[in-house]
């Protein structure tokens, strides 16, 4: 088999948690030009519709599915129905998450618990649904979404930095046990990425200089911008496909240089 045949999609079912917009939505894009077919979810249905037509719009034959990710039973009986009528999942991308900018002190504990629910809970629910399948295969690929949090502390983040951080050890840990089935579980660290969410962060002041946070990310980053949903297409298709056959328990930083970096000397 050529290089270039081993980063093939081509008869694969791809799962994307979350998939509906953002960073869920390029990666699953980037998968479909690959050749696999695409299955997602989200919490509602309105969601789920929304992602279909984006899907629909551009060239993309997607299966969507409502499902609550932090519902056992819920993800249970989804990987069921996409193995009855799509086929086996051959990749998993746990993306679906949330943040809550709280000051540690002032955040509840509900409110910590749910962020891990979303951003830890979920992975280990969904990764556990779909592994079994995988091993009748005699195969698969799990990509977790992580964060540069899985690394760095920052104010507000206490209950985002907990979970990501346990997300690159669950990550490294389904390696531990399930790579002997030949399946491969790593992580993406995304940067600070352009998308709706962030787009008040880099909205231009009155005086129209750039926003502070904007200002303070451009400066921190070597590549001296902000990253697009789809800078991450290329690393997600080398950690679904063949090509990384023989990788498994890392976490890939796509963060524009940021951890590498000290900063500039003021």
């Amino acid at each position: 088999m050529g290089v270039s045949e081993k980063f093939t999609l081509k008869g694969k079912v791809a799962l994307v948690t979350g998939a509906s917009y953002g960073i869920g939505y390029a990666i699953a894009s980037g998968f479909a030009d690959m050749g696999a077919t695409i299955v997602f979810n989200d919490i509602k249905q309105e969601f789920v519709d929304k992602g279909l037509a984006a899907y629909k719009a551009d060239g993309i034959d997607a299966k969507g599915y409502v499902c609550d990710v932090t519902d056992e039973a819920a993800v249970n009986e989804m990987v069921k129905k996409i193995e009855a009528e799509v086929g086996v999942i051959d990749i998993l991308v746990n993306n679906a998450g949330i943040i809550k900018r709280i000051p540690m002190c002032d955040m509840t504990a509900d409110e910590f618990r749910q962020v891990i629910d979303v951003d830890l809970n979920a992975p280990f629910i969904v990764s556990k649904a779909v592994i079994p399948g995988m091993i009748k295969k005699g195969g698969g690929k799990i990509i977790n979404i992580c964060s540069m949090m899985s690394e760095l502390g920052r104010e507000t983040v206490s209950a985002y930095a907990a979970a990501k951080g346990g997300l690159k050890m669950l990550t490294r840990n389904i390696c531990s046990e399930y790579g002997k089935y030949n399946i491969q579980c790593n992580g993406i660290g995304p940067g600070y990425i352009a998308t709706p969410q962030t787009a008040p962060l880099r909205e231009k002041q009155a005086d129209g200089s750039r926003h502070p946070f904007d200002q303070f990310i451009v400066a921190k980053t070597p590549a001296e911008r902000w990253g697009t949903p789809e800078d991450l297409q290329g690393p997600a298709a080398f950690l679904a496909s063949e090509a990384s056959d023989f990788v498994n328990g890392h976490v890939l930083y796509v963060d524009g240089g940021i951890l590498a970096y000290i900063g500039k000397q003021p």
